[in-house]
């Protein structure tokens, strides 16, 4: 079914309203202290981080390929940004925006959301207990030195949120903690740290401007830097968020259709005088938890964002940390894979070693990107490694003693081929040595050089070689990269 079809727009548009909008304004609240938080990561006035929240979780909402998540400025483009502002300034950091975002609509037109195939479920796990992680470690500053009136507030709020949905699940219990815990600030008048203190909420719509920077050669290459980092890691934390909706909700996303969705919403966003934004896991999982999951959860969202700080910013003022503090820990608890500690004993070593790599690298340098790359590559190197044993050569010699045939078994690859060059024996004396590999594929140019190799030291020392079984495949690669200009390589073996 097309992504724009009737039917598919009506059930992601209308098929679960109440729940939709009910999600959206709980999003909307928890959006506002850390849109402030991540402005004030890059360097710039709070009013970029609301304007981008607003901007990007609305064009998502409509061009995206992930129905239900939530995107809006984060902290993981925050940190990459901070640099291009401190040396030149908010200008640059917008228009460094709208390339990223152009990047990004090059990336999914190519078809690069298909790369997440290669990211594993250990990945996977590890990412999710990572960003629990964060997500919780992201709460401390508001735990620390504060009154002990906070932690009561907090321990409420929490209460809340777990045992309101045994008498009704009508209302989020997240928006529910959020309006209790506001009106017994307001009530008692106690003396907490509120959304206000965050920063100076914005009073007027965003408007379009255009980027007030000089269009040369020069001002490329001092943003493209910083384009195409936020470009990839913001597409990277997209596509993992999708994949764990994907996995709550039993249903799927297009991928390469949120590469455009990003994209979209990062270039029309530095329009508007925002920074740059990616999907965020943590308030996804509000949303997905609160109950949204269609567009309108998202498009909400974004709405109701942008009313609440322009037309009730002074009521949003007064909300609690506590209580967002209180929803955020939630997030952590229910991001946090559990039962993937209890599997450390029972999954397989490689599988826990990529899963701890990739949490332990996240959280050391707030990365999600070298995390994941990490993980991603240790993943290879294991199943490299496991490939490479499922692999032998048995032989046996004729009743003569003059000839032996060789029996290859397995994937020959840069991982076996020290294995494959060691089970031939060169100086024995024979008139003719059959290799048969009908039982093998050849991989690349180190096992072609393998080959190239073993047939020229049988050919040295006298013997006649000759190459069966091949399989299309393999016979392709090796025709292309055998070596062409040595008398008795594979092209001759082979008939060539």
């Amino acid at each position: 079914m097309s992504q724009f079809s009737l039917p598919r727009l009506k059930h992601e548009w209308l098929g679960n309203i109440r729940g939709d909008v009910l999600s959206g304004l709980v999003v909307a609240l928890a959006l506002i202290p850390e849109a402030i938080a991540f402005s004030i990561i890059a360097g710039v006035d709070p009013k970029v981080g609301l304007y981008a929240s607003f901007s990007i979780a609305v064009i998502t909402a409509i061009v995206g390929g992930r129905p239900g998540m939530i995107s809006a400025a984060t902290a993981a483009t925050a940190v990459l940004m901070v640099t291009l502002v401190r040396d030149h300034g908010l200008e640059y950091l917008l228009a460094a925006t709208v390339l990223a975002g152009l990047l990004q609509i090059a990336a999914g037109f190519l078809r690069l959301g298909q790369v997440m195939r290669f990211v594993s479920q250990s990945v996977m796990t590890g990412f999710v207990n990572a960003l629990a992680i964060l997500i919780f470690m992201a709460q401390l500053p508001e735990l620390i030195g504060v009154p002990w009136l906070t932690y009561v507030m907090v321990a409420g709020g929490l209460a809340i949120i777990y045992l309101f949905p045994r008498i009704t699940t009508a209302v989020p219990s997240p928006l529910v903690c959020i309006i209790v815990l506001t009106a017994l600030t307001l009530y008692f008048g106690f003396d907490l740290r509120n959304v206000g203190d965050m920063g100076e909420l914005p009073s007027t719509l965003p408007i379009f401007l255009l980027p007030d920077i000089p269009l040369t050669w020069e001002t490329l290459e001092i943003i493209l830097p910083y384009s195409a980092a936020v470009a990839a890691v913001g597409l990277l934390e997209s596509l993992m968020t999708a994949s764990i909706v994907d996995d709550l909700t039993d249903t799927k996303s297009d991928r390469n259709q949120e590469c455009i969705g990003q994209g979209v919403a990062n270039t029309a966003t530095g329009f508007i005088g925002g920074m740059a934004g990616c999907a965020m896991i943590g308030q996804s999982m509000i949303n997905v938890k609160s109950g949204g999951r269609g567009r309108l959860s998202t498009f909400c969202a974004g709405v109701f964002l942008l009313f609440l700080i322009v037309v009730l910013g002074d009521w949003v003022k007064q909300i609690p940390m506590a209580a967002l503090v209180a929803i955020m820990i939630m997030v952590s608890i229910g991001t946090f894979s559990w039962s993937s500690i209890k599997n450390l004993r029972n999954h397989p070593r490689s599988s826990s070693i990529v899963m701890l790599a990739t949490v332990v690298t996240v959280v050391a340098t707030h990365n999600l990107a070298i995390g994941v790359l990490v993980g991603v590559l240790l993943s290879g190197i294991f199943f490299a490694g496991k490939i490479a044993q499922i692999f032998r050569v048995t032989s046996h010699v004729n009743d003569e003693g003059t000839a032996r045939t060789y029996v290859v078994e397995g994937q020959v690859f840069f991982a076996s081929v020290e294995d494959f060059l060691a089970a031939f024996d060169f100086k024995e004396a024979l008139e003719h040595v059959t290799i048969n590999v009908s039982r093998a594929h050849i991989w690349d140019i180190s096992s072609v050089t393998a080959l190239d190799s073993v047939v020229l030291k049988f050919r040295r020392e006298g013997a006649e070689v000759e190459l069966i079984g091949m399989n299309k495949a393999s016979e392709t690669i090796v025709d292309e990269l055998s070596i062409k200009d040595e008398p008795g390589a594979l092209e001759k073996v082979m008939g060539h």
